[in-house]
């Protein structure tokens, strides 16, 4: 799944590619991508004519701001973006296609058909599902370290569900928690409540840097990720204990651990990262 950095990277390329064109029609081969309005046929009528004028991001959302509404779009496990000729044959699994005025269309491809669209009225999307109960992610300004603390000294869970709780902090998938608790020296089965102040601050200073990383590499490609422009990210090449399973830590040598968590594979290392 396309988590901070590749939603980012996808925003900074996709941005170079569609700002200030117009919508001149949709297709929608696969209506249930269409979250809001239930009606694709009203879908397809409000956006036409909207101009993209800039595309932000929200944790692991996609914002584009038109006219008078925000597209809301979420990537799910392998949606992606491209911009091709309004005349190229549409690859298999493409399922959206906004067709612009200047001839490109901008192109939906999903092979699991996983991801959705919500558009909604400007100014209503951060009220509304689905971006109504998402925490801010640990770039934004607005971050409020108190409130972070909180949620995770009150919870029971341990540490690698909580950061994977997109309630209480935004953005952070699998890869990004691993490598985040390893770099802040946290077991990932230690409970919230067990940590400190001070370890949460590893936490979150961990997690900063690690985003900032893998958005100057591009993101992570493990399976199927690129950019808008079809360009893979490279911080695959840095991870730490993802993916790294019985490789020698980069720190200390000892072998890197992989166990389940809530069915998900999770990797570190037992020297850096003690239990107890």
């Amino acid at each position: 799944m396309p988590e901070l950095p590749e939603v980012e990277t996808i925003r900074q390329t996709l941005k170079q590619l569609v700002s200030k064109k117009t919508i001149a029609s949709v297709d929608i081969f696969w209506p249930k991508i269409i979250q809001e309005p239930d009606d694709t046929a009203v879908f397809q009528q409000l956006i036409k004519g909207q101009t993209i004028h800039d595309i932000r991001r929200k944790g692991k959302f996609l914002l584009f701001d038109l006219d008078g509404y925000v597209l809301v779009s979420h990537l799910r496990m392998e949606g992606k973006y491209g911009v091709f000729p309004g005349d190229e044959e549409t690859a298999l699994h493409t399922h959206v296609v906004f067709h612009l005025t200047d001839g490109s269309d901008l192109r939906y491809q999903d092979v699991r058909k996983f991801g959705t669209m919500h558009l909604q009225k400007k100014g209503d999307e951060l009220n509304k599902k689905p971006l109504v109960l998402l925490a801010n992610d640990p770039l934004e300004p607005q971050f409020s370290f108190s409130l972070f603390k909180e949620k995770i000294q009150r919870s029971e869970r341990n540490i690698k569900n909580i950061l994977l709780d997109q309630s209480v902090i935004a953005g952070l998938g699998n890869i990004y928690v691993d490598e985040t608790l390893f770099l802040a020296g946290i077991h990932p089965l230690i409970k919230g409540s067990q940590l400190s102040e001070q370890q949460i601050v590893h936490i979150l200073e961990a997690s900063v840097l690690t985003l900032k990383d893998a958005i100057k590499q591009g993101g992570t490609t493990i399976r199927s990720y690129v950019n808008s422009q079809g360009q893979i990210g490279m911080f695959q090449q840095q991870l730490n204990v993802y993916g790294q399973t019985d490789k020698p830590c980069s720190h200390c040598e000892d072998t890197i651990m992989k166990i389940k968590i809530s069915g998900r594979g999770t990797h570190y290392c037992p020297s850096c990262q003690p239990l107890a």
